[in-house]
């Protein structure tokens, strides 16, 4: 059987800007950041104190109120952006002519931690009977997908895939791989996450990984700089519509870009830490590109993991350095960590940053890595266009 080519049609995002594309990329493009202050916890019980959070975010001015009432703050973020995927792509008031081959892969890693404190606190306070009966539904990972779901009437493959911080880059590429062996038409691809409350920010500072510059948000997130203190933890979401290509042409949808290929790996090392050589990343884009049948030298941009933590940043660009080569070696591959400029958004990640690689294609601009003052020996001799975007051909 011939392998389906599959484009991506519609693209949406919430994030620490605000809801929309458009603001999004007006900002990274722009190396502005999104991190700040946080209002959403009781700061004088925690230590760190910033984050990149979702403001005045109000989602009944995009949501039917009683309905969102009903939903925890991750599935308000994936419902929204799929809202505006949907609408970028034109497929808002689409007919389908057979719902079975229109799905949804909208994931999250954490799932309803909002719902979760909420109910705890509820419980504690009046009693155990006193718990939502919307719970359980609001905890789980995949209600997002399944309202959205129900929203545009869609019947065919209805799934999330749950493996922490990669959980939204699988997901576009099973939903790739769905429509590239004929399993679909369309797909609503990504992720969500709202992990900015008590609960959230108290396990992820026991778990010694977040950055405490309190004092100054904006540049507390510092990919491969030899100062950064850790990861800055956001909130939001990014969805693409994923298509098959002769149904977006049939249908007169115009086409951002084309997914060519999809590696997956896991190193089999540490339930945190990446494996020292880097391998598992390495093999993963090896993957990707045999998948894609280029070869490496074609890649022009890489939108890294980058997280701003002291393992992670070194084996990354390890694994980068050993497969395309150095900065000496190999001069016009760029590579930047947009979680410079708007922090760690976890499941939601890998979607958000597809998004922000699409627009550089269509834009022929690479966003940069900011708050790179001072570059960590012990990172890979790479180009990680610090601190201002620059123009580029990137195909």
């Amino acid at each position: 059987m011939t392998k389906k080519r599959v484009v991506i049609t519609g693209l949406g995002a919430v994030t620490p800007y605000g809801v929309g594309t458009d603001l999004m990329w007006d900002n990274i493009k722009n190396g502005k950041s999104g991190i700040s202050t946080l209002d959403c916890i009781n700061k004088e019980e925690h230590v760190v104190h910033i984050g990149g959070e979702v403001k005045n975010f109000k989602p009944e001015d995009y949501i039917d109120p009683k309905e969102a009432s009903r939903m925890d703050r991750y599935i308000h973020f994936a419902v929204v952006a799929a809202d505006c995927a949907m609408k970028d792509a034109g497929l808002d008031n689409y007919k389908f002519e057979d719902p079975y081959r229109f799905g949804v892969m909208v994931s999250s890693a954490a799932g309803g931690f909002h719902t979760f404190e909420y109910n705890y606190d509820l419980m504690q306070r009046r009693g155990y009977p006193k718990c939502s009966p919307f719970c359980v539904p609001n905890i789980i990972a995949n209600m997002g997908s399944g309202r959205i779901s129900i929203k545009y009437g869609a019947k065919g493959i209805n799934k999330v895939v749950l493996t922490a911080c990669a959980t939204s880059a699988h997901s576009i590429g099973d939903a790739f791989r769905s429509i590239q062996w004929g399993e679909a038409d369309v797909i609503i691809a990504g992720g969500a996450e709202a992990t900015l409350c008590n609960i959230g920010i108290g396990s992820f500072t026991a778990a010694r990984t977040l950055s405490k510059r309190n004092d100054d948000p904006q540049r507390a997130s510092r990919p491969y700089d030899k100062d950064r203190d850790g990861f800055v933890m956001s909130e939001g979401a990014g969805v693409l519509i994923v298509e098959e290509l002769e149904h977006a042409k049939k249908r007169g949808a115009k086409i951002y870009a084309e997914i060519v290929g999809y590696g997956q790996t896991a190193d089999a090392y540490d339930i945190v830490a990446p494996a020292p050589d880097g391998a598992g990343a390495k093999k993963a884009m090896e993957l990707a590109i045999k998948d894609a049948q280029i070869t490496p030298e074609k890649i022009d941009y890489i939108n890294t993991h980058g997280t701003s933590t002291g393992l992670g940043d070194v084996v990354e660009s390890k694994a980068i350095a050993e497969l395309f080569g150095d900065k000496d070696v190999n001069k016009h591959l760029k590579v930047s960590s947009t979680k410079s400029m708007i922090g760690h958004t976890l499941g939601a990640s890998g979607a958000v940053e597809s998004i922000i690689c699409v627009k550089s294609i269509c834009d022929s601009v690479i966003p940069p890595t900011i708050n790179l003052d001072n570059v960590d020996e012990k990172v890979a001799n790479l180009d990680y266009v610090p601190n201002k975007s620059i123009k580029a051909n990137v195909d």
